[in-house]
């Protein structure tokens, strides 16, 4: 998953690098404490991720807001993951404020305290835990491969020699280039291999390979990426096929930096517990159909 930083991006990551979250002179013994002291948890998002995250477009930012003046609101971002977090954040008593660094920043950790938490549609793998924690998972979705409309193919066979795209750092790269260290899952979760010969062309996330099919672009035929945003895109008009059956499985879940200044072990397992709640009241199940139209909240 997950864009060259927009202007919105750069003016967050240049504030924050001036007042990390997680220090900034607070008294509290640890993540969590600092949190709900300062009365907002900053939560690392997209803007360019449909129907998991992107901006309201007639959204107003409220004068009644904790959330600092480079952060966006609630009410100027929505999707699936917002929603999840706007609820993490109820369970945590605080508001959920959203900065949008770029995805490879967010996966490789050491965020230097510059926002809390991810819940951003992160897989769960085992490369990522070296850097991250992570919470229970909120959502499982399968990856598959979506072509250009006017490709002519309707198999991944067909696909050998061919350019494929995929999202920097995402696990659909990984599993273009056949790194299964990198892509880090089960073999029980893992369907197909990638086709032989491709090329793997990857742009800042794999929203942005169906957006360049969108617009013409012909240095390749295919893109990786979940269920979700395929549909997503199709229902977009996008000119894209999805090709039939998932090639891997993901866990999806909230991640958090284990080099924060503030130990986050109390914020990871009350986090756990909130998205816990959710899965076991149906509030889960309810966004999931509100935002996929379908429910992807329980354990494939």
């Amino acid at each position: 998953m997950k864009k060259n930083l927009t202007l919105v991006s750069l003016i967050v990551m240049a504030s924050l690098v001036l007042t990390a979250c997680g220090g900034g002179g607070s008294s509290a013994s640890d993540l969590l404490g600092a949190i709900e002291e300062r009365g907002y948890i900053l939560v690392s998002s997209d803007l360019n991720y449909e129907p998991q995250s992107f901006p309201k477009t007639d959204g107003t930012r409220p004068g009644d807001t904790k959330c600092p003046s480079d952060a966006l609101t609630s009410q100027e971002i929505q999707g699936f993951d917002v929603d999840v977090a706007l609820a993490v954040a109820e369970a945590l008593s605080v508001e959920a404020c959203f900065v949008t660094p770029d995805w490879d920043l967010i996966t490789a950790g050491s965020w230097a305290d510059k926002w809390d938490v991810s819940i951003g549609s992160m897989t769960v793998t085992t490369a990522r835990q070296q850097a991250l924690d992570f919470s229970v998972p909120y959502y499982y979705t399968p990856a598959v491969i979506a072509v250009a409309a006017d490709s002519g193919i309707t198999s991944v066979d067909q696909l050998a020699g061919e350019a494929i795209c995929a999202g920097t750092s995402t696990t659909y790269e990984f599993w273009l280039r056949g790194d299964m260290e990198g892509l880090g899952l089960p073999e029980s979760s893992i369907y197909a291999s990638a086709p032989e010969g491709i090329t793997v062309v990857t742009l800042a996330t794999d929203q942005e390979c169906a957006q360049a099919i969108e617009a013409g672009r012909k240095d390749f035929v295919a893109y990786v990426t979940s269920d979700t945003v395929v549909d997503a895109n199709i229902a977009a008009g996008i000119p894209v096929v999805k090709l039939d059956g998932a090639v891997y499985s993901e866990d999806l879940a909230a991640a958090f930096d284990k080099s924060a200044s503030l130990d986050n072990t109390s914020l990871v397992a009350a986090v756990s517990a909130a998205i816990t709640a959710m899965h076991n009241d149906g509030r889960l199940s309810e966004l999931s159909n509100k935002w996929f139209g379908m429910d992807i909240t329980k354990v494939p």
